[in-house]
């Protein structure tokens, strides 16, 4: 019996630390920004905790991804033309691996604050699943960089670049296709790469001018009455699938198109950005589809509240206990309730941001596009911790691992750390 107990606190022990040594997708471990990161530095620049600093070549905003001793993330030329995957190591930040994944022929136009290379990977044991958009997804072997399989007939027209990004689940590799031509959601078996399940989205795009039915939005997994749900917005609803078989289970209509930041779940509701344009925040109660009225069309019934004023339409926001998080595109950071959507601070803390927050070590980090980072406590009064500063502009959302955040910019990985 003492063995027993003893193994499974070795078993805990070994579960807690993975999750707080990887951050195998966008947002982390959880999908949310959260990590259990600890001894974290509140501030850092160019000559004070960093480890080290290495380039990487061409252009790509993808977050990296964290697994043992490796980062990953994705490049592509300026132009489109050839797309990567680059490998970092974690302890020295020496390139292990540079592979060229997919040369791309006619590439589409892109936005001037996107890239070709957006989407963030995600990663487990001795594998990377590595994703652009329709221009293809690819699974390498990590140890080697040798591609396992890939994908380049799940195609779209994102209109100005990819940038939803793909997630694990089970044996599945999920993501949104949604472009202004088509709108689905695909699963593939991550082993081999053949599709598991493709869905389309159920709403009428007829009368909708086709700008308007594009997103951009990574899926949540949520557990809702026991059953597992996929959250995935798209252009003018908020749908639920199961994401074992592809079936609807629920949507919300909403009038947005175009939205980017991944929804968030906790105390019993869904909070997801509706919109690009004039984003809102609207927090839905996920319905069960073993309960009356908990199928199809739960618009009039399952919107709990919305807010409207200063929310972000790109950056991600953050769950911390009974109070949310964000900062908008234009640098106006806000905390609400989170189960009634009441503003309880609002501050300008300046600059731009494309990168959502992370939470750690007690630390709320907002880095903007102009590579300022605003460290604030949480809490119901608006406390500034610290601010850093780099050489480059910081589009990818940061990762968080061990007792290090890797930041990457314009031109760098950077593992900040306590030095």
């Amino acid at each position: 019996m003492r063995n027993a107990i003893a193994v499974l606190a070795i078993a805990i022990s070994a579960s807690l630390a993975s999750a707080a040594d990887n951050w195998p997708q966008f947002r982390g471990p959880t999908g949310d920004g959260h990590s259990d990161a600890t001894g974290l530095p509140p501030a850092w620049s160019e000559t004070e905790n960093v480890a080290w600093k290495t380039p990487i070549h061409d252009r790509g905003w993808s977050s990296p991804v964290v697994w043992e001793n490796q980062i990953w993330m994705t490049t592509a030329t300026a132009d489109g033309h050839r797309l990567f995957a680059v490998c970092v190591d974690r302890r020295t930040g020496k390139i292990v691996h540079d592979v060229k994944v997919f040369d791309v022929d006619e590439p589409e136009k892109i936005a001037p604050i996107n890239s070709y290379a957006s989407p963030t990977p995600a990663i487990e044991a001795g594998r990377v699943y590595v994703h652009y958009g329709s221009y293809g997804t690819a699974c390498l072997d990590t140890p080697t960089g040798k591609t396992l399989w890939q994908r380049r007939d799940l195609k779209c027209d994102h209109h100005m670049g990819p940038g939803a990004s793909p997630i694990l689940h089970g044996d599945m590799l999920l993501f949104h296709v949604d472009g202004i031509d088509v709108q689905y959601v695909v699963a593939l078996d991550k082993t081999t790469g053949k599709t598991a399940w493709k869905t389309d989205r159920s709403i009428d795009y007829t009368d909708v001018f086709p700008l308007c039915r594009k997103a951009f939005c990574t899926p949540t997994i949520i557990e809702v009455a026991g059953r597992t749900q996929m959250i995935s917005p798209g252009s003018k609803a908020v749908i639920a699938y199961d994401p074992t078989t592809g079936e609807e289970l629920w949507k919300v209509r909403c009038f947005g198109w175009s939205m980017t930041p991944r929804p968030l779940f906790g105390h019993g509701l869904i909070y997801a950005i509706v919109d690009y344009d004039k984003p809102e925040l609207w927090a839905i109660r996920p319905a069960s589809p073993q309960a009356p009225g908990g199928r199809g069309d739960v618009t009039d019934t399952h919107v709990a509240w919305k807010v409207r004023q200063s929310m972000p339409s790109t950056p991600s926001l953050l769950l911390i206990d009974e109070l949310l998080y964000m900062v908008n595109d234009d640098g106006v950071a806000s905390c609400l309730e989170a189960k009634t959507g009441k503003v309880v601070w609002k501050e300008r803390i300046g600059g731009n941001y494309s990168a959502s927050p992370v939470y750690a070590d007690g630390r709320i980090y907002f880095s903007s596009q102009t590579s300022v980072t605003t460290a604030i406590a949480p809490g119901r009064e608006f406390k500034v911790l610290a601010t850093s500063e780099l050489d480059d502009p910081v589009m990818a959302s940061p990762a968080v691992a061990g007792n290090a955040i890797f930041l990457r910019t314009g031109t760098h990985l950077y593992r900040i750390e306590r030095r």
